[in-house]
């Protein structure tokens, strides 16, 4: 193990632990407003045609009730801007311009009244007359209309790395010793996080405060100013508490607009929160992917072609790509001859979106388990294999990493989980009526860094704001950024402030794609040292302080006291003899030149036991450990519990998810979290989490790499090739439910 660094491994208790337990930590719909008013969507039964006519007769005379607004009597919405002018927008059109309907659950009107209650129950009396049209949904019925984007994960539809002298994958396949290939599928994928999407949109003089449910304040900012046509600088939002996210709280979705739309014509605020069934099409989903993974290897193992074809559902308005093949199968192993492909298909569905680990997550669940078919065929256990296949520069760009330590995950992981125990014949261990069987698979996941800025105020009380424009979505980004001002300066954690969710603070990214820390981190260590030059300058220049006509050179900043020979004094006694309340810092960080002469990934290994009854098909988690390669592991606590988390989404991918939508009308049948299957506490067994603490300095002066999304990567497959070494049967569609092993007739068990 690496030893730990001035920035690793803090054990501190959650900032924000105490704000949250006690109901103090105000979300989206928790800002007090006066004169409050509540909208509620209303939203389409058909997936495709238009709306002939919309009677809000009955409606509009019910209690409460201020104000309908349909295609009919619209609010004026203009087009959302696209990632690329830096905000990024859920939905490519603006709700209620017109009476077309794209898809089942698109908001066709906005109720608002008094109270949520009569909100919602006066969209209940609203009756759409519609004029429905003819709508692909089901991904073979649109199959024909396949199409590959033009640009996935910034690379072309197909990339190909072939060695000298092969023509084309299927030459290399041809000529392997042995080759597997499977086709894996997972279905549509919804995020529901605990905290639904909410909005309260306050308008005064023309300016917009609103307080939104996002994982990115200032690109709802840039994004809400051009759908509303306003300046940014009038648009203000406010987010420091986010109720889980998953990814789906990181683009800008139409409901928010239209409130604060509503609120402007009415000139009250308006609230809206969104319903657990209408999240199910509003917000976004993970799509369906099918991919095709066929390996041709050596007989010792060693691959000598790889191809990764993936297919996944868009939506017909709003292009989304789930880069699965692109994530995965070019960065991983070492192959001479890799391709990968991807097409998607157009279906009159509600937009995708990013969802954790976007394309790794079920990209890795068809690779590892194509690896798992591969190493079963060739007798070679599935760690073994992996080593024999192991990078040491990145298979696709030919660049080193800036830092790899997946081989110690497989040989910690290994130890810790006692792999060497397992029984390598399918079928072979049981205990009473539960079939028993171990799994493993990689993990990994790319290490993203964004331009960010933070402001460290140093104050005459004794404590340190540290402020950035970034968010905490559970992450504990409250608590990392704590511990690095309170390591850059040298005081207690209990004397910093982190102020974050707020579009008026220092730039940040999304949060999202596992950079925040590894982007706002070395921001904050800048912030730091220039409000200690700050101080060091205004305590020599100061006439009242007790350096006072001292050199630059004389004095550091040393444990939150400044030093000068024998002298050592506080930052706050210098402030005060200076007759100062603060004194502010500013930090900036980005990538450099590093970013094109390395890659850059997270790494892990993850194994678990499985146990299947018998005689019920029932499949459950009886042990996990997963060990992970980050980089600098800044606060272990969260870092931990943000490795757990993934792991629980990954038994959920891997078991229970999935989106029932009925292939002729798009409705979906299972909105709610009582049939949306998700783990409960039943589900999960102990998880055994190892950091290995590797610093990435390369990566950035922090040496943090991202640990939110990982910890699902890889788990699905660790899982299906679990239940395959305890029952024999190779699963290929998630999620593996008791049905899916036990199909053949005349076999009532497993035994």
């Amino acid at each position: 193990m690496n030893p730990t660094t001035p920035f690793s491994g803090q054990t501190v208790d959650r900032v924000d632990g105490k704000l949250k337990v006690t109901g103090r930590a105000l979300y989206a719909a928790d800002h007090p407003v006066e004169n409050l008013c509540h909208g509620y969507l209303i939203q389409s039964s058909i997936p495709r045609g238009t709306i002939a006519a919309m009677d809000v007769t009955e409606a509009q005379a019910s209690p409460g009730v201020l104000a309908i607004f349909t295609p009919f009597n619209p609010l004026k919405l203009y087009t959302p801007l696209g990632q690329g002018e830096g905000a990024i927008s859920g939905d490519f059109i603006p709700l209620l311009q017109n009476p077309e309907v794209h898809y089942f659950g698109q908001t066709i009107g906005l109720v608002v009244a008094e109270s949520f209650e009569q909100a919602r129950d006066a969209a209940a009396l609203v009756k759409v007359n519609y004029q429905a049209q003819p709508a692909v949904i089901d991904v073979d019925a649109g199959l024909g209309q396949a199409y590959p984007p033009k640009s996935v994960n910034d690379l072309s539809a197909t990339v190909s790395v072939f060695a000298d002298g092969v023509s084309s994958i299927d030459a290399a396949l041809g000529e392997a010793e042995v080759s597997v290939s499977g086709t894996y599928s997972n279905p549509i994928e919804h995020h529901n996080p605990m905290e639904p999407h909410a909005t309260t949109a306050v308008w005064s003089e023309n300016r917009l405060t609103i307080y939104d449910a996002t994982q990115w304040v200032q690109g709802q900012q840039r994004n809400l100013a051009a759908v509303l046509d306003v300046d940014e600088a009038d648009v203000r939002v406010i987010c420091p508490f986010v109720g889980g996210a998953f990814g789906c709280k990181g683009s800008m979705w139409m409901h928010s607009p239209l409130t604060a739309a509503a609120a402007r014509v009415l000139n009250r605020p308006v609230k809206t929160v969104l319903t657990r069934g209408q999240m199910f099409t509003a917000v976004g989903h993970r799509p369906i992917v099918r991919q095709t993974v066929t390996l041709g290897a050596n007989r010792d193992g060693t691959l000598t072609a790889v191809k990764h074809e993936a297919v996944s559902s868009t939506s017909r308005v709003k292009l989304f790509v789930e880069s699965a093949a692109h994530r995965t199968s070019l960065a991983l192993y070492k192959a001479p001859n890799i391709l990968v492909s991807h097409r998607v298909v157009p279906l009159d569905i509600a937009p995708g979106t990013f969802m954790r680990a976007p394309g790794v997550a079920p990209g890795m669940f068809a690779l590892e388990s194509a690896m798992d078919e591969l190493a079963v065929k060739l007798g070679i256990d599935p760690v073994e294999l992996r080593l024999r296949n192991y990078a040491t520069v990145d298979p696709n760009k030919k660049l080193p990493w800036s830092s790899k330590h997946l081989d110690e995950c497989y040989r910690v992981g290994a130890e810790r989980f006692g792999w060497s125990d397992r029984h390598a014949e399918p079928a072979t261990a049981r205990d009473g009526d539960w079939l028993v069987g171990t799994g493993m698979a990689t993990a990994l996941y790319p290490a993203h860094r964004s331009k960010a800025e933070a402001k460290i105020r140093l104050q005459a009380d004794g404590t340190a704001s540290i402020s950035s424009a970034t968010h905490d979505l559970g992450t504990g980004m409250y608590t990392v950024l704590a511990i690095v001002a309170s390591q850059s300066l040298g005081i207690p954690v209990d004397r910093i402030r982190p102020v974050l969710g707020d579009s008026a603070l220092p730039l940040s990214p999304v949060a999202g794609g596992s950079q925040s820390t590894a982007s706002v981190g070395p921001a904050v260590l800048s912030a730091a040292e220039s409000a200690k030059k700050k101080l060091i300058a205004a305590a020599i220049a100061g006439q009242r302080s007790p350096l006072s006509g001292m050199k630059g050179d004389q004095v550091s900043f040393e444990n939150g006291e400044l030093r000068a020979g024998s002298k050592s004094i506080p930052f706050e006694q210098v402030l005060a003899a200076l007759g100062r309340a603060s004194i502010d810092g500013s930090g900036t960080a980005s990538a450099g030149e590093e970013e094109h002469q390395y890659a850059f990934l997270s790494f892990g290994a993850q194994f678990c036991e499985v146990r299947v009854n018998e005689w019920t098909g029932e499949a459950r988690v009886s042990r996990f450990t997963s060990v992970m390669d980050i980089g600098t592991v800044v606060s272990s606590k969260t870092a931990r519990s943000q490795v757990i988390g993934g792991i629980v989404f990954g038994i959920g991918m891997g078991l229970l998810e999935a989106t029932q939508m009925d292939p002729r009308s798009g409705w979906i049948a299972n909105r709610n979290i009582a049939e949306y299957l998700v783990p409960t506490n039943a589900d999960v067994p102990k998880i055994e989490v190892e950091l290995l603490n590797f610093p990435d300095t390369v990566f950035n002066p922090l040496g943090a790499r991202g640990i939110g999304e990982i910890g699902i990567a890889g788990v699905p497959s660790a899982i299906a090739n679990a239940i395959f070494n305890a029952t024999g049967k190779r699963v290929r569609d998630l999620p593996i439910r008791p049905e899916s092993l036990l199909t053949e007739p005349g076999h009532p068990n497993l035994a």
